[in-house]
């Protein structure tokens, strides 16, 4: 299908505000890839593919681990975590997005506007708490495996989970905070903090500094948390006896780490670069990354490449899949 971008755009508004002439903006509209025209029909099949993969991967993930409870150990509570978290995470980006890459209606409301970025930020910044959690788990489960039962208790990876979930709770009313008077197009395919506040009427400084600090917070110190517990796991796998031992556990980590690379490290470009080589376009390239790859990738590289998880899968699915090796 080919998209038309001949057609005028035009601005709505509301009510004047008292300054001037300006206007206040009651909806936005979104540009998506204007410079990949002839790609978007393109674009719009590969993010479908991977959506739909994201979610019936981790939907499997969830319904196995629930019905098999050999699986219900605090790795397994976690990775139901995540699945869950990486279904709200795309679902609140990817579905407004395939209809802007297919279609003229590319309008999202103010206040739709502020709930999709609410929540895209309310599950991101959980994602990477949660993988912090994660993290700790497996430091503790590979360096302290005699404390595990103890530290890694019921109660605790429940309080990890929630601790979580709330932290992502706190964001987006200062974004919302702003006046939005004029132009209304929003040069990205979803509403990111960024685009959105330099559309705003007034200085931005104090808002640019506070997503400074939330991303210093909650991105920048998970991700420290994580590669100082995979150091510690990577010291402890060297001292194994065993080769085939070390060599497993290095596939594990190298699989996670690079998960955590593609997810932290496009997040930290975006939100922690300097504001003199910003840049939207190589942001709506990054973007896909931490919104739709490594949600289709986590339930491949946490869970499908289990031995008990397949296992699970092979009962389930009477031996016709995810045949075992070793």
């Amino acid at each position: 299908m080919r998209v038309l971008h001949s057609l005028p755009l035009p601005l709505k508004y509301a009510k004047p505000l008292d300054k001037g002439n300006q206007t206040s903006v009651t909806e936005f509209i979104f540009m998506v890839f204007s410079r990949l025209v002839e790609l978007q029909a393109l674009l719009f099949a590969v993010v479908l593919s991977m959506y739909v993969v994201s979610l019936m991967g981790n939907v499997l993930i969830m319904a196995v681990i629930k019905a098999n409870p050999s699986l219900h150990t605090p790795m397994y509570f976690f990775l139901t975590n995540l699945s869950l978290l990486e279904i709200c995470y795309t679902t609140s980006i990817v579905p407004k997005m395939l209809v802007s890459l297919v279609s003229e209606n590319r309008r999202i409301s103010l206040w739709g506007c502020a709930m999709q970025m609410y929540f895209f930020t309310l599950f991101g910044i959980t994602e990477c708490c949660l993988l912090a959690a994660m993290a700790y788990d497996r430091y503790v489960a590979i360096c302290n495996p005699l404390h595990y039962v103890l530290v890694m208790r019921k109660g605790a990876c429940a309080q990890l989970a929630i601790v979580s979930w709330m932290v992502g709770l706190s964001q987006t009313s200062y974004v919302f905070s702003l006046t939005y008077c004029g132009a209304n197009r929003i040069n990205h395919f979803f509403c990111d903090i960024p685009p959105l506040l330099k559309l705003a009427c007034r200085d931005t400084s104090m808002n640019v500094l506070a997503m400074y600090l939330v991303a210093l917070l909650f991105i920048t110190s998970p991700f420290t948390l994580i590669l100082v517990s995979y150091l510690f796991i990577i010291t402890s796998v060297l001292r194994m006896p065993s080769a085939e031992g070390k060599l497993k556990a290095f596939s594990t980590c190298f699989s996670h780490l690079i998960i955590i690379l593609l997810f932290y490290g496009s997040d930290i470009i975006t939100y922690l670069r300097p504001k003199s080589i910003y840049s939207i376009e190589s942001d709506k390239l990054l973007a896909p990354f931490y919104t739709v790859v490594t949600s289709m990738l986590n339930p491949i590289v946490y869970s499908l490449r289990n031995k008990e998880v397949k296992e699970a899968l092979r009962r389930a699915l009477g031996g016709m899949m995810f045949p075992l090796r070793g």
